[in-house]
């Protein structure tokens, strides 16, 4: 795997990685599929790619220290990509810091027998280390020690955008309709960017449990690994947890991965955001299970019905009608329909701004009913029947019989 790469292996060039593609096979939700994973050949020092990305090396006794001997109790996550700790550094000198003090850290710690080696996983740290947008979590620095490989990355307090929305223990209200707005042009803000001139990156694997927040519920895309070249000049992001969204019918094959895709499943985001259901939910009735189909299918009338009960009053029906006919246009069969990211960020910041001044609208109405004043005036206006009424019963009772 780390050797020369024959001459006849079609190569692809990502910022000084040679990536011959080689195709193995992949399991993928107990189906075994083939995929393309690349074999990388990297520079002769492998440490000057680590030091073109600018990131933190830590040593592993400093993570050990972090994360309290990785700690059952500190694990935040766990799936096919490996298992994720909460720690603590000093936010100046990024060295190790008691719990609870500092900076909070999430140290990636992935599966020994995953398929990426060494060299892949150097290119991975490579690449994204290079990308940096206020909408993608930040990759801090990395730890590589004999055969321990760590990422550490930004902790984002709150969680996955799919825990708020579908886990109905994880908080007892919902999200209200000003944070999903908020949200979805997080999301749509990080895919523009990566979609950029600046990155050229394909997403591949854009759905919510990938879309984390912050303590501010400012939403930050996750879970991209090792880029490679891929249609147009873009690069792909192939994910080491890849578990693409069977409701996306664009990404079952990785030759038909491109911007219009993503911009697809970003569409399928939007209708989870606005709906408060899965894209699939075998637990829904017959007709209702594939939301993307429910929702083409529904009759005009009936579209109101697709958005979440739980935060009904909070929107008007002309944010819900712009919401709803964006994520429609993203969800175009024929993808020249489709609107570019940066057209997205335009229609959302347009929505969250109608939205702020309705709300804004509101307050100031309600200001207005309770400044001192007007509270006077409507306190003497109850208040007067009530007197006279005592008045009344006063003069009954002095009425000599």
């Amino acid at each position: 795997m780390g050797g020369r790469p024959s001459s006849n292996v079609k190569r692809h060039i990502v910022k000084n990685v040679t990536l011959p593609v080689d195709t193995v096979p992949e399991t993928i939700e107990n189906e075994t599929v083939k995929s393309k994973v690349p074999s990388v050949s990297v520079p002769s020092a492998e440490g000057e790619i680590l030091q073109s990305s600018n990131l933190k090396c830590f040593g592993f006794n400093e993570l050990k220290t972090a994360t309290r001997n990785f700690r059952p109790d500190n694990m935040v996550g766990e799936g096919s990509f490996g298992s994720v700790f909460k720690g603590w550094i000093d936010e100046n000198s990024l060295t190790d810091a008691k719990p609870g003090t500092g900076m909070a850290i999430a140290v990636k710690r992935p599966n020994q027998e995953g398929l990426h080696g060494q060299k892949e996983w150097l290119a991975e740290v490579n690449s994204i280390g290079k990308l940096h947008h206020p909408n993608l979590v930040r990759l801090i620095g990395y730890c590589l020690q004999d055969s321990c490989r760590f990422l550490v990355y930004e902790f984002m307090p709150r969680g996955s955008l799919d825990n708020h929305l579908f886990r109905r223990y994880f908080q007892s209200q919902p999200l209200p309709w000003s944070l999903r707005i908020k949200i979805a042009l997080g999301d749509a803000k990080g895919l523009a960017f990566l979609h950029s001139d600046e990155a050229k990156v394909i997403y591949g694997n854009f759905k919510t449990s990938k879309i984390l927040l912050d303590s501010n519920y400012n939403a930050k895309l996750s879970g991209y690994g090792l880029a490679k070249e891929g249609l147009q000049g873009y690069s792909m992001l192939q994910l080491s947890d890849c578990s693409c969204s069977k409701s996306n019918k664009f990404y079952h094959e990785e030759e038909d991965l491109t911007p219009e895709g993503d911009v697809y499943s970003f569409g399928v985001v939007l209708l989870e955001i606005l709906s408060g259901r899965r894209a699939l939910d075998a637990n829904r009735p017959s007709g209702e299970q594939d939301l993307v189909q429910h929702a083409q299918s529904a009759k005009k009338c009936k579209l109101h019905q697709l958005f979440d009960a739980r935060i009904e009053g909070q929107y008007s029906s002309d944010e819900a009608r712009k919401a709803l006919n964006l994520a429609m246009k993203c969800l175009s069969t024929d993808s020249k329909f489709r609107p570019d990211l940066n057209e997205v960020v335009k229609l959302l910041e347009q929505l969250q701004s109608s939205s702020e001044m309705e709300d804004l609208a509101a307050r100031a109405s309600l200001k207005s009913v309770l400044t001192l004043p007007n509270f006077l005036c409507q306190f003497r206006q109850c208040m007067v029947p009530i007197v006279a009424r005592k008045n009344v019963n006063r003069i009954s009772c002095a009425t000599p019989t």
